[in-house]
């Protein structure tokens, strides 16, 4: 099983700080950007918080001339201009420059992530949800905007707002003000935690129903000719639906414990500042205070109630955010199954031979597949493999690979331990034609070339002539531009395999397996694809895990696997002569060819 990484996962609804951390090296790529940004959002909040002091200053100043030529306070209307226009073009600036930031940090954690995911071992694959996955991705990597957004530039400003407002209060007019102030600000945290820290099991409660209406849907649509075969569209859309339905209450069940949340702290921040107001206007009343003071009080509340209501939304979102990432940094802290060795060394063959060496091996600890297996098959041999359905077969090819490690033994190539080696140098001199061949839902030449990336289109071309494709391509009104389909459905099973043995030619490796390459194909195409496979494993080291025995009657060597074991071993002629397994099936399927 995939290994995860140290970082274990916070209960349900609690914040996770630990989370937050794992996003500074990220951050790191951008500091100077990331820290002007800050300067300009300081400098905004630094202008914002001396607007109701000059705007005290206004008020009084035509207070006490009401009769008067109004000259004095032009300049201190036109500071006050100057100094909300400054605040604004600060804001922008810092939007501006943070903007490369945020999508930067988007851009390098989702490449990031796709190339990990890349790394994965097969098995994480085979038991991966496509669609409760790709939601999790998309969430995750838009609430990294979002977390870095709201966290940097909401958070500390208003905290640098909060205290500033707070000083010049304390410092400025009388102490009872600050009592007032600091209540309702207990008050409001407290309310915000506790509420917030309950709701939080509704969101991470609702993401995972949506998480899996998601894999509903797309499960189904990749499985669509499956469900047309049985008839369950209407299962199929009723599941969706019944899935559909329990994320919904619980998303009503999210937006009401919101509600509840916002409601609460408007009626905390109303009541802080109605107190306040009262005790300023009283002293306004006894003389203690102008009526420029009282301005400057309200407007002074504004600024710090406002932002304690915008502190209380962004805590939500960090939460919030904080949930839609934990499933994307779960995936990124997945260790690989199979990994290289420190230092491994790169495969290079001077004699491609194989061995399996002893080989025991299982998926699972309490169902094992190969049993002692112990074959050779010497440079520029070609060994086949039979035997019936769940006997190991493919399992080999993926051992060879190196897909899974082997519990016991050893798969070596040319003498080196598989195990020793990087598996890119490894996989870079193996080329496969598979059973079950998936194609990008792009064109023909793209999956062509995918066999290997520099190809000429004149080797395009001579690679589909072998693979017996020239003729159909040339049929195509898009020709090599037609467009295959999601996973190659719009072409037939042996068309698809022809594509893939294209590739092996493409990629010419001096290593080759072909799994059941024939499976899909009538015989009259067997028979052209047979001699394109033998002109291309001509002085290539070959492995053919076969079902058809027609295919594999001039092979080297051929093993019957039964079982996980290895029950019969030698060329065609003597298999046969024998009169054991394998002749019992050549024997079955000569009958069905003349029956045919």
């Amino acid at each position: 099983m995939a290994r995860r990484g140290r970082r274990t996962e916070a209960p349900d609804g609690e914040f996770d700080w630990r989370l937050l951390s794992s996003l500074l090296p990220f951050l790191w790529d951008f500091k100077w950007r990331a820290g002007l940004a800050l300067l300009l959002l300081v400098s905004a909040k630094g202008a914002t918080v001396a607007i109701p002091m000059v705007l005290k200053y206004i008020v009084d100043a035509l207070d006490a001339s009401k009769t008067a030529v109004i000259a004095a306070p032009i300049g201190l209307v036109i500071g006050y201009g100057a100094l909300r226009a400054s605040s604004s073009i600060f804001r922008e600036l810092q939007t501006l420059v943070f903007a490369r930031v945020r999508y930067g940090i988007m851009r390098t954690v989702s490449a990031r992530l796709i190339k990990h995911l890349h790394a994965l071992s097969l098995r994480y694959h085979l038991e991966r949800k496509t669609g409760a996955l790709t939601r999790d991705i998309d969430r995750g990597t838009n609430s990294i905007g979002t977390l870095l957004n709201y966290l940097l530039f909401n958070i500390v400003p208003t905290i640098l707002e909060v205290v500033m407002v707070s000083t010049i209060l304390l410092t400025t007019y009388s102490a009872s003000f600050a009592g007032v102030i600091v209540a309702t600000f207990t008050a409001y945290v407290i309310w915000t935690l506790v509420i917030t820290q309950w709701r939080m099991k509704f969101r991470i409660e609702s993401n995972k129903l949506d998480s899996k209406a998601s894999s509903y849907a797309i499960d189904g649509l990749l499985n669509y000719e499956t469900v047309k075969y049985f008839g369950n569209e209407e299962f199929e859309t009723n599941r969706y639906q019944e899935a559909l339905t329990n994320w919904q209450n619980s998303a009503l069940r999210s937006q009401m414990s919101l509600n509840m949340l916002n409601g609460g702290q408007a009626l905390i921040i109303a009541a802080g500042v109605t107190g306040v107001m009262i005790l300023a206007t009283q002293r306004v009343e006894a003389g203690d205070m102008s009526l420029g003071d009282l301005v400057a009080v309200n407007a002074y509340l504004l600024q710090l109630f406002m932002p304690l209501g915008f502190l209380g939304m962004v805590y939500t979102i960090l939460k919030n955010s904080v949930t839609d990432m934990q499933r994307m940094f779960d995936i990124l802290e997945s260790e690989p199954e199979v990994q290289d060795k420190p230092n491994a060394a790169e495969l290079v063959i001077d004699s491609p031979a194989i061995r399996f060496q002893n080989v025991h091996f299982g998926y699972d600890p309490e169902r094992q597949i190969l049993f002692d297996v112990d074959f050779e098959i010497p440079a520029g041999k070609r060994l086949a493999v039979v035997g019936p359905s769940g006997s190991g077969k493919s399992t080999l090819s993926r051992l060879l690979y190196r897909f899974y490690d082997v519990q016991k033994g050893a798969v070596l190539v040319d003498g080196n331990d598989i195990r020793d080696v990087t598996q890119d140098s490894l996989r870079s001199k193996i080329g496969i034609v598979p059973q079950d061949t998936v194609l990008f839902n792009d064109t023909l030449e793209y999956n062509f070339q995918y066999g290997r990336l520099d190809a000429t289109k004149e080797e395009l071309e001579k690679a589909a002539e072998m693979a017996n494709l020239t003729e159909f391509i040339d049929s195509l009104p898009d020709g090599w531009q037609t467009v295959v389909g999601e996973r190659g459905l719009k072409l037939s099973g042996g068309e698809k395999q022809r594509v893939a043995i294209a590739r092996a030619i493409l990629k010419n490796p001096p290593i080759l397996i072909f799994d059941e390459a024939t499976s899909s194909l009538d015989s009259e195409s067997e028979r052209s694809i047979l001699e394109a496979m033998q002109d291309v494993s001509a002085n290539r080291t070959t492995l053919t895990i076969a079902h058809r025995l027609s295919t594999i009657t001039d092979s080297d060597e051929i093993i019957v696997l039964r079982h996980g074991k290895i029950v019969e071993r030698g060329t065609h002629q003597e298999l046969v002569a024998k009169g054991g397994e394998y002749a019992t099936m050549w024997s079955l399927q000569q009958e069905n060819s003349e029956d045919q």
